[in-house]
């Protein structure tokens, strides 16, 4: 008795290994993104304090991260009105969740394709088990090995669909904590500058 699982059965294979690269590729960038926020602003604003605006915006550049990105479109706009400000804010934070948003919704999809494409193989293979009854000459065994291999690819699409879809929610759960961190450096880094501004 052999599994002969066909193109399904690769195709599910396919999926399982795109789903492994997608998540450990978004979990490497999410993990390089997180950094402690208050730290680094608190770094900035006191380079601000003493008025090197071009030192602060060096720093910011020079650090690879959302939050350093949100400093810096605060930095340039500091000059503009607070509406102004606000939504140069915004429109990089929004630019960052999209830059670390990118292919997680990928795994997603396949945790919802991966149990139809099994279930499809187990009708193909119970279709070509019912077809080998019919023929003339046919063994127990070849019967038996066409039914598992059926019953297997929809087994083989429900771990693919479980898999991917703990590995979204999981990423998930990383992308919620930054985006609450990016919205607390928002508002930190743009009260200040509004306040600096203020005083000057």
């Amino acid at each position: 008795m052999t599994f002969a699982g066909g193109p399904i059965f690769w195709i599910l294979a396919v999926l399982a290994a795109a789903a492994l690269f997608i998540f450990i590729e978004r979990l490497l960038e999410l993990r390089s993104a997180q950094v402690d926020w208050s730290d680094f602003l608190k770094g900035v604003m006191n380079v601000l304090e003493s008025g090197n605006e071009a030192e602060a915006l060096a720093i910011c550049e020079d650090t690879p991260v959302p939050v350093a990105s949100i400093a810096a479109a605060a930095i340039r706009h500091r000059k503009g009105s607070a509406l102004a400000l606000r939504e140069a804010v915004d429109a990089c934070g929004r630019s960052e969740m999209g830059r670390l948003e990118r292919r997680i919704a990928l795994l997603a999809i396949i945790g919802e394709t991966a149990p139809l494409l099994g279930l499809l193989g187990t009708i193909f293979g119970f279709i070509k088990t019912v077809m080998m009854v019919n023929q003339d000459i046919v063994s127990r065994a070849d019967l038996m090995g066409t039914a598992i291999s059926a019953l297997v690819l929809a087994a083989v699409g429900l771990a693919v669909a479980i898999t991917a879809g703990v590995m979204y929610a999981a990423l998930r759960l990383k992308l919620d904590r930054l985006v609450s961190d990016l919205e607390g450096a928002a508002t930190e880094i743009v009260g200040y500058i509004l306040s600096k501004e203020a005083r000057a």
